[in-house]
This record gives C-alpha cells, sequence and structure tokens, in this order.
C-alpha cells in the first residue's frame, strides 16, 4: 500500500490522483492533503478520502473547513492547518511515502523542496518549481538518492522514453506542443485576442494559468526548463515541435539515430498512475484507440510570433535569478491578463523586460529563490500598471482626462 500526500488535491492533477486512488483502493492510500480555498471541495474531498491532515491556504478558509468538518463529527479526526507550513506539514508527513507536488506556482515550492529533503519520492506535476529552484531541488534529491518522477505528459513521456537505453546513449529530447489556440492566427490578430478565445484550449483541460501559458507557448518554455534540470541536459539538446494532434507526447533521440516516441490517451491519470507505480507498471483501462490514428503533422514552433519560448530559451541559458523572474512575471501577467487589466502580447512585453532588470546571479537557498521571486513580481505590478494606466488614457476622451 503506498501512502500519498497529496498538494493541491482540489486542482485537476489531484482530482485526477484521487480518481487513481479510488480505482486502486487496495494498492494506494491518502494520508494528507494540501488544498487551495475551494472550502466545499476541500470538505467533500476530507469527508471521502479522511486524511490525518488537511491544509489550506489561509487561515479563513481553514476554518470554514474546520466548522464543516465538526458539524460532520470529524474535527478531532482530521487536524486542518494552513499556509506554506501547513503544506510541508502536508508534504514531509511521516506516513507517507510518495507526494503528488501539483499546486500551482511557487506557492508549492518550499513545501515540494522540503518533502525532497525529508527522502520522500515526489512526482512533480508543478514545473515552477523547477524552474525557479530547479538546481536546489534536483541536487538535494541527488543526495537523498531519491527519485523525481516527472507527471508533467511531456516529461512523463521522456522518463518512459529514456528506458529504452543508457543515459549517456541520449542524444536529444523533442517536447511536443498542441500550439495552443492561436497556431493558425495571424500575429496581426494578437492585440484583439479575448481571455474567452485563449482559454479554448484545442486538445486539454486544464487551470487558467497553465492554459494562457499554453497559448503562449510558455508553457512550452518552462518544459524546456524543466528538462534540461530533469534530465541534467544543456538546452541545446531539448527541442520542440509543434504537434496539434497531441498523440506524440514526447521523444528521446539516441547518438545511433533512433527515435522512441511515447504515444497514448490525453488523460493526466496515465503519467501520474505511471509514477505512483514506478518502476513497475499495472494495467488499467487508459487505452489509446490506434486503429483511429490517421496522420501525425509537426512543424517548428514560430518564435516571432510566440516569443515567450525564445525568453524561456534565453533564460535557462542564463540560469539562475533569470529563470525565476521569468516564472514570477509570467505569473504575475497572466493573472493581469485574465482580468482584463493587459492585452495578451502585453504578457510576453511584460516578462522580457521584469527578467531584462533581474540581476545575474545563482541563489544558494529557497529563501534567495523567494526574495528573487518577490521582488520580480513587484517589478512586473509596476510595468502592468504603467500599461494599464496608458491604455486608460488613450481610451479616455481628452476632456475627462484628469489635468
Amino acid at each position: 500500500m503506498k501512502r500519498i500526500a497529496i498538494l493541491g488535491s482540489t486542482g485537476s492533477i489531484g482530482k485526477s490522483t484521487l480518481n487513481i486512488v479510488e480505482s486502486f483502493p487496495d494498492r494506494f492510500s491518502v494520508v494528507s492533503m494540501a488544498a487551495g480555498n475551494n472550502v466545499e471541495l476541500a470538505f467533500e474531498q476530507a469527508r471521502r478520502w479522511r486524511p490525518q491532515i488537511l491544509s489550506m491556504a489561509n487561515a479563513e478558509a481553514a476554518n470554514q473547513v474546520q466548522d464543516k468538518l465538526n458539524k460532520a463529527g470529524l474535527g478531532t479526526a482530521i487536524e486542518t492547518v494552513h499556509g506554506s507550513a501547513g503544506s510541508v506539514r502536508v508534504s514531509t508527513h511521516p506516513d507517507a511515502d510518495f507526494v503528488v507536488s501539483a499546486i500551482v506556482g511557487v506557492a508549492g515550492l518550499e513545501a515540494t523542496y522540503q518533502a525532497v529533503k525529508a527522502g520522500m519520492t515526489v512526482g512533480l506535476a508543478n514545473k515552477e518549481c523547477l524552474v525557479a529552484a530547479g538546481d536546489l531541488i534536483t541536487a538535494e534529491a541527488r543526495k537523498q538518492g531519491k527519485p523525481l518522477l516527472p507527471i508533467d505528459s511531456e516529461h512523463n513521456a521522456i522518463h518512459q522514453a529514456m528506458r529504452g537505453g543508457r543515459r549517456n546513449e541520449v542524444q536529444r529530447v523533442w517536447l511536443t506542443a498542441s500550439g495552443g489556440p492561436f497556431l493558425h492566427t495571424s500575429a496581426s490578430e494578437f492585440a484583439n485576442i479575448t481571455v474567452e478565445q485563449a482559454l479554448n484550449h484545442p486538445t486539454w483541460k486544464m487551470g487558467k494559468r497553465i492554459t494562457i501559458d499554453s497559448a503562449t507557448l510558455m508553457n512550452k518554455g518552462f518544459e524546456v526548463i524543466e528538462a534540461c534540470r530533469l534530465f541534467d541536459m544543456p538546452p541545446s539538446q531539448v527541442s520542440v515541435l509543434v504537434h496539434p494532434q497531441s498523440t506524440i507526447h514526447s521523444m528521446v533521440e539516441f547518438v545511433d539515430g533512433s527515435l522512441l516516441a511515447q504515444l497514448s490517451v490525453t488523460d493526466m491519470r496515465l503519467p501520474i498512475l505511471y509514477a505512483l507505480c514506478y518502476p513497475d507498471r499495472i494495467a488499467s483501462d487508459l487505452r489509446f484507440p490506434v486503429e483511429e490514428l490517421r496522420r501525425l503533422d509537426f512543424l517548428p514552433p514560430d518564435l516571432d510570433k510566440f516569443p515567450c519560448l525564445r525568453l524561456a530559451y534565453q533564460a535557462v541559458e542564463a540560469g539562475g535569478t533569470k529563470t525565476i523572474a521569468l516564472n514570477a512575471a509570467d505569473e504575475v501577467a497572466v493573472a493581469a491578463f485574465l482580468e482584463g487589466s493587459i492585452g495578451f502580447q502585453d504578457i510576453p512585453a511584460t516578462i522580457e523586460a521584469v527578467v531584462r532588470e533581474t540581476p545575474a546571479r545563482i541563489p544558494e537557498s529557497i529563501e534567495e529563490v523567494l526574495a528573487v521571486d518577490n521582488n520580480a513580481r513587484l517589478r512586473a505590478r509596476d510595468r502592468i500598471q504603467c500599461v494599464s494606466s496608458r491604455e486608460t488614457a488613450v481610451l479616455t476622451p481628452p476632456a475627462l482626462r484628469p489635468k
């Protein structure tokens, strides 16, 4: 029986993980969970899975869940905590032996790092952890002698394909991208892209931030950085191909020219199951309809139309604080776009400015990483405020502008 701690239980990866646990009750159990602000869903999950500890994003949400648990007669059976410290308690619970890291953004960074430091096996669905602090996390994993198992479908595919040869036989890895909703949209139309259009992903059903990141191809940029750090490869050996069908999730090219590709259904339960069971495989009903396979299209990404991918390659080449700033600025810019404060093209412009303004250095602790992250967010918010003010001035008739 594998005992699981879930960071991000109310998100899409967390819910898929719980679906796997429900499908294989003889193999998996839930020991601890960290949720966000969704009080109703967190309470229902706690009532169903009876974790020993449940952490919420803040004290208010924790108190609301605690009240519901008390009324349900579960107040003494489930301990409710909150915040970053609560997430760390979830990820380092002494009864857990596998941690699913699925909190979006750097909010899950400290809990993930502490889980690795505590000697846990970690399944990573939070790519921002490796983007912001990959060198620190991978160094600690090597020190502990425990694997970091990717749950992202692309890196999970690479992990699977790499089992077909020795590490020193790998020449290159190929990450595939669906191209998002604007693959065939002219760059001249990008200024008018709406939030609703950007959230209409053609293949995957995901959270809002990752869906916008897929539309800008920043998500693929993060995956390039994650691949460099997970598999200890220079960015020159990590390539991206646009593959609209999303049938092949990634490929590994070996020194003799052989290519191993991983194909599967577009269902996150499969990479989660792979990570949970590694190094074994168990039977499931997640079948790919091979008989329906008709065509596979590939084309290079347009770095002029999607500059976020170019910015990611530049950041990982520089390393250190540059990738931290990249992630922080993107998170702030995407939030501003979703709120309607800036346009779609302002996302890469904000990121480029913040990364350029961030001094280059190599952080030596998680505290340093978080400090750089905070400074980058402040820079991003300042720039967004300036952009928003300029756009308001342009749209406001001269007679109504303040004098």
